[in-house]
């Protein structure tokens, strides 16, 4: 099935960074994509950070994984990335992030806001052994036993099923922005 993405065009606004949030599954591939799409991003669009959610928990030395938890975290981390941005600097976040309420509060209140969602199948990434969380017996994992909210209007869809290169995943991401970003 192929997947219709939602590529209206998006106006960036000059002054400000862009905040490309990459949003899927543990072990999707989004933080592997946000690596790879890095120097193109900078050389198209100036000085650019790569952040994720597993990075700022380390930080911030954030422990707890309830759904509660994860959106309070992910508002704050929006927070963040819109502080970063404002001073004109992109922000590649690669975030699991499955909560519509924090994505429709970056569409609201970000302006240059590029919402990536990285689709994999869980068996298939479970099957793969991409992450370890999922072999630990750990309890609160998204997809697991926190029902994920997949973005219903990302801007941008690419499938990782696993049978592609992540350089060519990145690839299709880089070209999908080409296409939106005007």
């Amino acid at each position: 099935m192929i997947e219709k993405n939602h590529m209206k065009s998006i106006k960036i606004n000059k002054n400000k960074g862009i905040l490309f949030w990459i949003t899927g599954l543990s072990g999707s591939g989004k933080t592997s994509n946000a690596k790879l799409v890095k120097n193109k991003i900078s050389r198209l669009y100036g000085p650019t950070v790569i952040m994720s959610g597993d990075d700022l928990r380390k930080i911030l030395n954030l422990k707890s994984y309830d759904k509660d938890s994860r959106l309070q975290n992910g508002i704050k981390f929006s927070k963040l990335c819109k502080f970063i941005t404002n001073q004109n600097i992109n922000v590649i976040f690669a975030v699991v992030g499955l909560f519509d309420k924090i994505r429709l509060q970056n569409k609201k209140n970000i302006n240059n806001y590029v919402e990536i969602y990285i689709k994999s199948n869980i068996k298939k990434i479970i099957k793969k052994k991409k992450k370890k969380i999922y072999f630990k017996n750990q309890k609160n994992i998204v997809g697991i036993d926190i029902a994920p909210e997949f973005p219903k209007r990302p801007h941008i869809t690419v499938e990782n099923n696993f049978k592609k290169p992540m350089k060519k995943l990145s690839v299709e991401v880089i070209n999908k922005i080409l296409k939106i970003i005007k």
